[in-house]
C-alpha cells in the first residue's frame, strides 16, 4: 500500500491553519522536500481556475495552478511523484494538457500522475465558457485525445469534439506507454470512466462501504483491474491504523495522508511520525 501526502498553500479552504495559507513558497518547498525524504509516494495539487464569489465561503479563493505548482515541487525533490488531484478536463484544451504534462514528465524524470475529473461547479463552467451538461462526454474524449498524443508519434484522432491527423507532440513523456491517468469522482460513472479509460480511481471522502460498493460494480465491467485510490487521513496512530486497515480491506491500494498542524514544524513532525510508525505497517 502506498501513501502520498498533502501540500500547504495549494488549496486554501476555510478551516485550514493560518500558517498553511500564507503564500510563502518556502513552506511548500519544505513540506515537499521532507515528503521526498520520508518516502511518501506522491503529492497532489487540484484545479480551479476561478472561484465564483458565492462559493468562496466554502471553497476559499486561492487554488494554485497545478502544472506550475508541481513543476516547482519537481525542482525541490528527487523521487516524489506529481499528482493532479484532480485536473478538470472540460476547462482545458487537451493539447495544452498533453503538452504541459509530457514536458513535466520529461523534466521530472518520469514522475507525473495525471488525475482528472469532470468538475461540478456550474458557475465556473459558465465563466470559462465550458459546457456543463456535456462535461462527462467531453472528459471521456479528452482522456482519449491526451493518450493518443502521448503514445502516437504521428497522432490522428476522430471524435465528436476533436478531429486531427498526423500531429506530432514533442517532447513525449518519459513514462511508457504514458504517465498513469487516474479518474476522480465518487459516482459509478466515474468508476466506469476509470476502468474503461484510465489506470486508477481517486475518489474523495468516501467510506469503506462506498469503496466496496463501487469496486463491486467495477468488477462487473469487462476491463476491470485493481485500482489505486487516495483518501485524506490523519489522527492518532491507532485510529489511523484501524481506518487504513478498513480501507485496505475494501480494496484500496493507496491513500493520501493529510495532517492538521498548528505550525510548519508540527506538520513536519506529524509527517515523520506517520512515515515511521504507520506506513510501515502496510508495506
Amino acid at each position: 500500500m502506498k501513501f502520498g501526502t498533502t501540500l500547504p498553500l495549494v488549496q486554501q479552504m476555510p478551516g485550514q491553519p493560518a500558517w498553511a495559507c500564507r503564500d510563502d513558497p518556502s513552506l511548500l518547498a519544505a513540506v515537499a522536500r521532507r515528503a521526498d525524504e520520508f518516502g511518501y509516494a506522491w503529492v497532489p495539487c487540484s484545479d480551479h481556475v476561478v472561484v465564483p464569489g458565492k462559493a468562496v465561503a466554502t471553497m476559499g479563493a486561492p487554488w494554485y495552478e497545478p502544472a506550475t505548482t508541481l513543476a516547482f515541487v519537481a525542482g525541490c525533490t528527487q523521487r516524489l511523484r506529481l499528482l493532479t488531484h484532480v485536473l478538470i478536463l472540460p476547462y482545458h484544451s487537451p493539447f495544452d494538457i498533453a503538452k504541459q504534462y509530457a514536458t513535466l514528465d520529461v523534466l521530472s524524470g518520469g514522475r507525473v500522475i495525471l488525475g482528472v475529473g469532470v468538475g461540478h461547479l456550474r458557475s465556473e463552467f459558465r465563466a470559462l465558457g465550458a459546457n456543463f451538461d456535456e462535461r462527462g462526454a467531453v472528459t471521456d474524449e479528452r482522456i482519449r485525445v491526451i493518450k493518443t498524443l502521448w503514445t502516437q508519434e504521428e497522432a490522428s484522432f476522430e471524435g465528436a469534439h476533436h478531429q486531427f491527423r498526423e500531429l506530432r507532440l514533442a517532447p513525449r513523456p518519459v513514462q511508457q506507454p504514458h504517465p498513469p491517468v487516474w479518474v476522480g469522482g465518487n459516482s459509478r460513472r466515474a468508476v466506469r470512466r476509470a476502468v474503461e479509460l484510465a489506470d486508477g480511481w481517486v475518489p474523495f471522502q468516501v467510506t469503506p462501504e462506498e469503496v466496496l460498493d463501487r469496486l463491486a460494480y467495477a468488477r462487473t465491467l469487462p476491463s476491470y483491474e485493481r485500482r489505486s485510490a487516495p483518501f485524506d487521513i490523519g489522527g492518532a496512530r491507532d485510529e489511523a491504523l484501524a481506518m487504513i486497515a478498513a480501507y485496505r480491506a475494501a480494496g484500496v491500494t493507496g491513500m493520501t495522508a493529510g495532517f492538521r498542524a498548528r505550525s510548519l514544524e508540527e506538520h513536519l513532525e506529524q509527517m515523520e511520525r506517520f512515515a515511521r510508525e504507520v506506513a510501515p505497517e502496510f508495506a
